[in-house]
């Protein structure tokens, strides 16, 4: 039975659910994710772990309600019952340990991100993290990220907080050195996760200075589980699943715009289910 103990509305867009599933909460790890149905009507809706608790028994969702699935999910309130959650699926994100890493994440990608930060910083890392949003009354997990980061960068599309601009306006300072008293970094990790188009963007950025990089996907899914082929994408000129060899990737392999086509696939019909 996965209950809703807990709930938050971040922002007018996010949500923050903290969910009864003790099985997973045991075995999960930064980068993984679940499969949620809502009802028993309901599509799987592949969601990052953006947090857990072992000793409590439970796992925290943080999504944006773009969807019908998570508009639906985001107006459900503490007690409701979830038809089920699968996990957790996909590979872990990978530790590393005694590294420069920069960890960049833009809008809901910023929750996804956070226990990959906490995963690094635990194996004694040094990380810098940029985080983005197009305004400032979209950003989230502030505090908490800067608790676990060595320093921390915030943009906003319209410069309502932090830098205006974009996530790569500051990556790219840091990597010349304007943001570290002209010294010049090089990074031996960027680990990177938020919309495709950013990705993209900060990839094709540290494909420049030969930084590697790495990025979480999140395409669309069906069965999260290797079966229906939903998720496939371009890696390296061959064809992989998102949900069972990612959502971690090589991004300087990752055709982005092959990715971009096929998540607007089923634009017509998520537009018709309401």
């Amino acid at each position: 039975m996965f209950k809703i103990i807990d709930k938050e509305n971040l922002n007018k867009e996010i949500v923050r659910i903290e969910i009864e599933a003790p099985q997973i909460a045991a075995k999960a790890n930064a980068g993984q994710f679940v499969a949620v149905v809502i009802d028993e009507k309901g599509e799987r809706v592949p969601l990052t772990i953006a947090d857990w608790d072992a000793e409590k028994g439970t796992i925290t969702l943080i999504f944006q309600k773009v969807g019908f699935t998570t508009r639906k999910f985001g107006e459900m309130g503490v007690g409701q019952i979830l038809f089920n959650v699968l996990g957790p699926l996909g590979h872990a994100t990978r530790p590393i340990q005694s590294k420069t890493i920069i960890c960049v994440a833009g809008g809901v990608g910023i929750a996804e991100i956070y226990p990959v930060i906490r995963l690094f910083k635990s194996e004694g890392n040094n990380v810098t993290t940029v985080i983005g949003a197009r305004n400032k009354g979209l950003l989230i997990l502030e505090e908490r990220i800067s608790k676990i980061s060595d320093k921390l960068f915030i943009t906003t599309d319209d410069g309502s907080y932090g830098d205006k601009g974009f996530v790569t306006d500051v990556l790219e300072k840091i990597i010349n050195g304007q943001e570290n008293a002209g010294r010049n970094i090089k990074p031996d990790l960027v680990y990177c996760v938020g919309p495709v188009m950013m990705m993209k963007a900060v990839s094709e950025l540290t494909r420049k200075s030969g930084i590697k990089t790495i990025v979480s996907l999140n395409p669309i899914m069906v069965d999260a589980t290797g079966m229906c082929g939903s998720c496939r994408c371009k890696v390296e000129g061959r064809t992989v699943f998102g949900c069972v060899d990612g959502p971690d990737f090589d991004g300087h392999q990752v055709d982005f715009d092959d990715l971009s086509n096929r998540l607007g696939q089923f634009k017509e019909e998520e537009k018709n289910a309401d």
